[in-house]
């Protein structure tokens, strides 16, 4: 749970700092856009009122104490899963990593009414129109991390079929490795 807590916490900080440096100290609000390494890497910034891409991006206050809401329930269920016990160190810092994340995009909504994104990649020619943040990175990664190394099912949990062994590469190619006949 440690290693879940610090990951949670890095990413939060992370995404914090960068939207206080971007916002503050470069004045990116006012000055619109900033190009660092173009067209590799430019800040524009965008106030995002819905999720990715823009989508639902409506300007009503249910949507969004709506997606604050959801965005907290997932982060309460993501610790929840750690917190059982059943997952890779890998797995714990992907829940963090998503954890953070997706608190970091809370604060902002609480904070602005909207969250606060400013990085646009471009690469080989491909103009990419999106702009996101630190924040967004994270809840991708600690998604993918999550599908990657799920967590381990509950004890006596998995069912029959692993009882009795079916579907495991025994069952399937047999002890000698070799793929059995299924007529």
């Amino acid at each position: 749970m440690r290693v879940f807590l610090l990951s949670a916490a890095g990413i939060f900080v992370l995404d914090q700092a960068t939207k206080a440096w971007v916002l503050f100290g470069l004045g990116l609000e006012e000055r619109g856009a900033i190009d660092v390494l173009p067209p590799f890497l430019n800040l524009r910034m965008a106030w995002n009122r819905g999720i990715n891409f823009g989508l639902l991006s409506g300007h009503s206050e249910a949507l969004r104490w709506g997606l604050i809401g959801l965005a907290v329930a997932i982060s309460l269920l993501v610790t929840w899963w750690v917190w059982q016990g059943r997952g890779s160190r890998l797995f714990q810092i992907a829940g963090g990593v998503l954890v953070g994340g997706a608190l970091g995009n809370v604060v902002d909504r609480v904070a602005y009414g909207a969250v606060a994104d400013f990085l646009n990649m471009s690469c080989c020619g491909i103009e990419n129109p999106y702009v996101f943040n630190v924040a967004d990175i994270a809840i991708v990664a600690g998604a993918v991390g999550l599908a990657l190394f799920p967590g381990r099912p509950p004890h006596g949990a998995a069912g029959a079929g692993a009882r009795s062994g079916a579907g495991t590469p025994d069952a399937v190619f047999g002890r000698e490795g070799k793929r059995k006949d299924r007529r």
